[in-house]
C-alpha cells in the first residue's frame, strides 16, 4: 500500500494544492520542479482512484433481496 493510499482524499487534496502553489511560485530548480510534479500526478491518479471508488459505492443500492444491483434512475 502506497503513502497516498493511507490518506483520505482530502488530506491528498490539500497536499497536491500545497505542490502546486510550490510550482506556480517559481521559486524552485529544475530538478525540484521535476520531483515536485513526479509527486503532483501520483497524487492526482490516487485522487482520481478514490473518486472512482466513491462513485462506484454511490452507483449501488441495497435491494429488498440483499444483492447489490447498480442504480439506475427511471424516467
Amino acid at each position: 500500500m502506497s503513502k497516498e493510499d493511507e490518506k483520505n482524499f482530502e488530506e491528498l487534496m490539500d497536499e497536491l494544492n500545497t505542490l502546486v502553489k510550490d510550482l506556480e511560485g517559481g521559486n524552485t530548480n529544475l530538478d525540484e520542479s521535476i520531483d515536485k510534479y513526479t509527486k503532483a500526478m501520483t497524487i492526482a491518479k490516487a485522487c482520481n482512484e478514490k473518486l472512482d471508488n466513491a462513485q462506484g459505492a454511490v452507483n449501488k443500492i441495497l435491494k429488498d433481496n440483499g444483492f447489490l444491483d447498480d442504480f439506475n434512475v427511471e424516467e
